[in-house]
């Protein structure tokens, strides 16, 4: 493998110093001259008619400085996938928590007290909360359409039924894997400020800065170029923040009152207005021959979608078909439907739907391979995509490290050992995942990733891009990327934080894509500030630029080492000689994705393909039912890690939620209400729920990867659910098909397995 100075090499995150001394300016830390501050009422029924609304006592509040609703905004529906949102209910609400009106005050505390004081006259509506009974005919309707079925996914390739009747064996059973919360550290918030001109300055916690924009303007009727998106520090996203009505509610605000707004949702805000991931029903089939060779699969899949579509057809249209390009299917038959609620609205979460997908394969393949007499792991090994195959749907693995990820991480974990002891309640499991870094078929504009690098006279580099760094270190891989590419020190480089007025186009932090596509897009404006760096040094050592070279802080004559310039002395020369220009590198990187078609779903929708093994062992208490995860293994096909400590770092919070995913968390609710709105009630793992976990990365350098390298967000997480319920599996031998695994859970299957 090549070696370089600074890609490869495990760095503390640029910004790490600014965040641990308290000094970096999340989001919510904002302030602005003459700054109110917004509050939202929410609906308190599922499902309403608004018959009128009364404002006027909290009008005359002390305080108060706005009030809106639905009559103070275009009243457009609009929407990232369908046009079913309005910034404030029209006519009536669809799930408590809907919004209804906004407050803006002086503070917080006047701007709550307001809503109090808000009258509002509902005429309660027949409810649906779960999507199998929301598609029966006289269900309630939730909108003005004929069902609540909001879209279906149905695709077929061969003939599944001949194949499986030519199987050995054939698995078949229900998933359901439940709505969880992203647990972000920050809740959701922004600063919203109409300008004098007209212009709208929002400062978000966006994982999509510009792609906001499109749905923006559209929601409140003002012209693409009228809206600027800054993204500052903010924490946390996995997902959820992507659109929100908060961010347009404050909007209205501000065009109101021509103040700047903060408006910052409470945790409990969070969890009844957010959007969680999609609860699926899953019914799946999977045939495979006695040499463990997989065959056929068929599945059904009914996800919630809430009151509101978002991204909810995107992810179960994922699940419906991501994981055939993980192995070597042959018989395909899908289908997927998208079903309306009277229940918060769902969207992405870390996975995207492949995850809740990849519970249910990993754990009927752990099934099939106990048919079989077959070990889990050659099961695996024998039917995984390998570097040059192109899948069922089209997929071109430019290379696979899946094989590797999983002799790796059976010999770490000591899986042979651990499997042969056969200790009661004590047990290991085994899941797989496959990712795509990047996905062409979720925005079908275009595909790329685009970078500006600009050099000063002192040679300090400026970087600027138009993705999301929510936390996970993306800011930090772009600058070891471009100071790679120019031969200079990290300390040189500062990355710009997004600006839409400035910073180039970039659909954002989603699809695992951030280090390959905005990764390449820095990497290609380096090269082309590099190519005018190099030009202009030439001309100072009378010869041409390819006989000189960038590293070390210098530029070099390659055959004669002792002519050298520092990196600063030519970005001044650069700079006197262009009249004071500095240099400027612009660059883009365009993949040769393809986009799906749109019956077949045949294409190539990323330009890297990461893979993952993950293994857990679990001791189950048979008294109490608590299971404690005692080791774990997690060996990743992330390309070149660019920063192997950040890498391993998104491993280990992706296990840790993958953990809590599987054994406690679960958003409880009860017609239509979230029961446990907080970190009281709903449980996410703590310090001593988390075993050692051993991280392995398996780098096959990819060929379209900056540096060869892969995304690793997403596919941390995916495996873990299935990993720990095989492990759950081999301990007491009792298999559950549900998320989460509790101990009530545990204890009841124990007693019914004794009658």
């Amino acid at each position: 493998m090549v070696k370089y100075s600074v890609v490869g090499h495990s760095v503390p995150q640029i910004d790490a110093n600014e965040k641990a001394r308290g000094v970096a300016e999340f989001v919510s830390d904002l302030q602005f001259p003459g700054m109110l501050y917004g509050k939202i009422l929410r609906s308190p029924h599922p499902h309403a008619r608004i018959l009128h609304i009364d404002p006027s006592k909290a009008r005359s509040l002390k305080g108060v400085k706005a009030i809106v609703t639905a009559d103070d905004t275009p009243k457009i529906p609009f929407g990232p996938r369908t046009e079913d949102w309005n910034i404030f209910a029209v006519e009536k609400v669809r799930f408590i928590g809907d919004e209804v009106a906004a407050v803006a005050a002086i503070d917080e505390d006047t701007a709550e007290e307001a809503l109090d004081l808000i009258r509002v006259e509902y005429e309660e509506l027949p409810s649906v909360f779960d999507p199998i009974e929301a598609m029966q005919p006289g269900a309630p309707l939730i909108h003005d359409k004929e069902r609540n079925i909001v879209s279906e996914f149905k695709l077929n390739k061969g003939d599944v039924d001949r194949a499986f009747q030519e199987c050995d064996v054939v698995h078949s059973d229900r998933y359901y894997t439940n709505q969880v919360y992203q647990a972000y550290l920050e809740p959701m918030a922004c600063v919203a400020h109409f300008e004098p001109t007209g212009k709208l300055t929002l400062y978000l916690a966006t994982q999509i800065p510009s792609m906001t924009r499109v749905t923006y303007a559209k929601a409140l009727g003002l012209p693409l170029e009228k809206i600027r998106v800054v993204v500052p520090y903010y924490g946390g996203a996995f997902g959820a923040k992507m659109e929100t009505n908060l961010h347009l509610a404050a909007a209205v605000l501000s065009q109101k009152t021509g103040k700047p707004i903060r408006m910052v949702n409470s945790r409990e805000e969070d969890f009844m207005a957010g959007n969680p991931r999609v609860p699926m029903y899953i019914d799946l089939k999977v045939g495979a021959r006695k040499d463990g060779t997989l065959v056929g699969k068929e599945v059904r899949i009914i996800g919630g979608s809430g009151a509101r579509a978002v991204y909810s057809m995107a992810i179960v249209a994922t699940a419906c078909y991501r994981v055939d390009s993980l192995y070597r299917f042959e018989h395909l038959r899908t289908e997927g439907l998208t079903v309306y609620t009277n229940t918060v609205p769902t969207s992405c979460f870390r996975g995207f739907g492949n995850a809740q997908m990849t519970f249910a394969l990993e754990s009927s393949l752990d099934m099939i391979a106990g048919d079989l007499n077959m070990d889990p792991a050659e099961l695996r090994i024998r039917n995984g995509l390998k570097t040059g195959e192109v899948s069922i749907h089209g997929w071109q693995i430019g290379s696979s490290g899946l094989e590797e990820c999983v002799r790796k991480a059976v010999e770490a974990s000591g899986w042979e050992e651990r499997r042969q002891e056969k200790r009661f309640a004590r047990g290991v499991g085994l899941a797989c995942c496959n990712h795509v870094s990047g996905n062409r078929a979720f925005s079908r504009e275009f595909d790329g990733g685009a970078g500006i690098v600009r050099i000063g006279r002192e040679g300090k580099v400026l970087v600027y891009h138009g993705e999301s760094d929510m936390g996970q270190g993306q800011r930090t891989v772009f600058a070891q990327i471009v100071a790679e590419e120019l031969g200079v020190a990290l300390d040189r480089i500062e990355v710009a934080p997004v600006d839409t007025d400035i910073s180039p186009f970039g659909l954002g932090s989603f699809a695992t894509r951030g280090t390959v596509f905005g990764g390449n897009g820095v990497k290609a404006a380096a090269q082309d500030a590099k190519r005018q760096i190099l030009e202009v040094a030439a001309e100072v050592f009378e010869t041409i630029p390819s006989e000189l070279e960038a590293r070390g802080g210098k530029i070099y004559v390659k055959d004669e080492p002792k002519r050298n310039l520092s990196f600063e002395k030519v970005a001044e020369i650069c700079l006197l000689r262009r009249g004071g220009s500095p240099v400027v590198g612009t660059g883009f990187w365009a993949p040769d994705t393809v986009l799906p078609d749109p019956v077949t779903k045949y294409g190539n929708v990323a330009p890297a393909y990461p893979f993952a093994c993950q293994i857990a062992e679990v001791e189950v208490d048979t008294e109490t039912g608590h299971v404690n995860v005692i080791q774990y293994t997690a060996a990743h096909d992330v390309g070149r890690a660019i920063n192997p400590q950040t890498t391993e770092g998104q491993i280990h919070g992706g296990v840790t939620q993958g953990i809590g995913w599987a054994l406690m968390e679960d958003m409880v609710v009860e017609k239509g209400k979230v029961l446990n709105p907080d970190f009281r009630d709903y449980v996410i793992p703590g310090p001593l729920d988390i075993p050692p976990i051993k991280s392995i990365l398996v780098e096959p350098v990819d060929p379209n990867g900056p540096f060869g390298a892969k995304g690793i967000g997403e596919p941390a997480l995916n495996p873990s659910p299935a990993a720990v319920a095989n492990a759950i599996y081999h301990a007491i031998g009792v298999r559950f098909t549900e998320l989460p695994i509790t101990p009530e859970k545990i204890l009841k299957a124990l007693k019914e397995r004794q009658k």
